[in-house]
């Protein structure tokens, strides 16, 4: 709603089309109430807005189903009214929370670089469709006190107090010790993810040119294979990175940390030829002097 606020004043500037967009996961039992009740004062306002209901499995109550599910209503909503951009209202607040939370199950950098201001709505990054995040600036102390302001309708969501959600003890249980040592702490932290996301950006670009000089042709392949020689030669923080992204690059695949420093281990000079199992129906095959991927065989029919 304070995204929503600051949103129709700048409409007087720039005359943007505002769609909204409000999605009922039917976890609770009101709400679809809360869904009407936001309808009607929208339609009071003049507001085009769009309610979806989640019609999901009995067993489908994870956070991460419903996220999944939201970004691919949005998604899909974007598609059909024709839209250059989907803006959320994440704070600071909620990318500490994420950072914290990556920070603890020992994420690599570019899991705590996450929750970024801009990114694409898809996983495919030749979608035109951009996801943007203003608030990250702002915590939700500032957000709440800007409805106050602007005398908006808030919905307080009970569900944000169940503590069986682990983000949820984060925000009542740590954030507020963090605060009364450091107050700013959730904004400090939020900032300090926004540099990692630059400094993932610029060392992304690095390896790619890095990458360049290790490519090299192979018959047994039609992707881009990779020298294994030169690849054992480089530091090991280096050659998990080249191998990360030469992954990714070529199967769109991001390895669990633990998989990748397995296979690091196995390409190790002096080790035999051999192959991995990846996902998605990719498999990494390499001999003494090339490493290269290619799909998995089907299975013998029986």
């Amino acid at each position: 709603m304070a995204l929503l606020g600051l949103l129709r004043d700048l409409q007087r500037l720039h005359h943007w089309p505002l769609h909204l967009w409000h999605g009922d996961h039917r976890w609770r039992p009101e709400s679809g109430s809360v869904a009407s009740e936001l309808a009607g004062w929208c339609r009071d306002q003049g507001l085009d807005l769009h309610v979806s209901s989640w019609l999901r499995p009995l067993d489908a109550t994870s956070e991460a189903a419903a996220r999944h599910w939201r970004y691919g209503q949005l998604a899909e909503q974007a598609r059909s009214l024709g839209v250059s951009h989907v803006v959320t209202a994440h704070t600071a607040s909620d990318r500490a929370e994420t950072m914290l939370l990556h920070l603890a199950r020992g994420s690599h950098r570019r899991g705590l670089a996450s929750l970024r201001s801009q990114r694409s709505l898809t996983s495919d990054p030749g979608d035109p469709i951009v996801l943007a995040r203003p608030l990250l600036p702002f915590s939700r102390t500032d957000t709440a006190r800007l409805c106050e302001q602007l005398n908006l309708p808030v919905w307080h969501d009970p569900s944000n107090t169940n503590r069986r959600y682990s983000r949820n003890r984060i925000r009542a249980e740590v954030l507020p010790v963090l605060e009364e040592l450091h107050p700013g702490a959730a904004q400090r932290i939020s900032a300090q993810a926004e540099r990692l996301v630059e400094e993932v950006d610029s060392r992304n670009e690095l390896v790619a040119l890095a990458l360049q000089t290790l490519k090299t042709g192979s018959s047994h392949s039609t992707t881009p294979a990779l020298q294994r020689p030169a690849l054992g030669s480089l530091a090991d923080a280096n050659q998990r990175q080249l191998l990360h992204h030469w992954l990714e690059q070529g199967t769109g695949l991001v390895l669990p940390a633990r998989q990748l420093e397995e296979l690091l281990m196995r390409l190790q000079p002096g080790h035999p030829p051999g192959q991995a199992d990846l996902s998605a129906g990719w498999q990494l095959q390499w001999d003494r002097s090339t490493l290269w991927l290619k799909p998995s065989a089907p299975p013998s029919p029986r």
